[in-house]
């Protein structure tokens, strides 16, 4: 899930451990059988992604072209499975020595991409401040995922 921020902070505890300006803030689940295709598809998806206003206000611009900032978080709970029951399922998400390197992955590829990129604790109890911008709010699934799904 993307979402266009005015600015976003990640804090563990008392420590604050990523924060940015004008952006975006990408929540980033990793499904089982997820890979570096993936990984490359999010980041490109990411930086390119035009949702930042031009100079007549329509969303014309890519994160790259406006200059903004991405903030990237680990989210298992976005594969959470919530049909059934009262308790979600979380069969999905990757397991944890899977999901790691390839969230890192997606904020490497977008550094090279030359964003400048913050990231959240990967397994640590986050709390995420934000202020969405918009709200411009999507959620983003590799075509592979989309396939499997339908």
């Amino acid at each position: 899930m993307v979402q266009r921020v005015r600015e976003a902070r990640v804090d563990v505890g008392a420590e604050s451990v990523a924060g940015i300006g004008p952006g975006m803030l990408a929540l980033v689940g990793v499904a089982r059988g997820d890979g570096e295709a993936e990984a490359r598809w999010m980041a490109a998806k990411l930086v390119g992604l035009r949702i930042f206003p031009d100079d007549a206000g329509r969303m014309n611009r890519s994160l790259v072209e406006a200059g903004g900032e991405l903030c990237v978080v680990s989210q298992f709970t976005l594969l959470g499975d919530a049909r059934k029951g009262r308790r979600p399922s979380f069969v999905g998400a990757a397991a944890p020595e899977m999901a790691e390197p390839l969230v890192a992955r997606v904020g490497e590829l977008a550094a090279e991409a030359g964003v400048r990129v913050a990231t959240g604790r990967f397994g640590a109890h986050m709390s995420v401040s934000l202020v969405n911008d918009g709200p411009v709010t999507l959620v983003l699934d590799s075509p592979a995922a989309a396939d499997a799904a339908s």
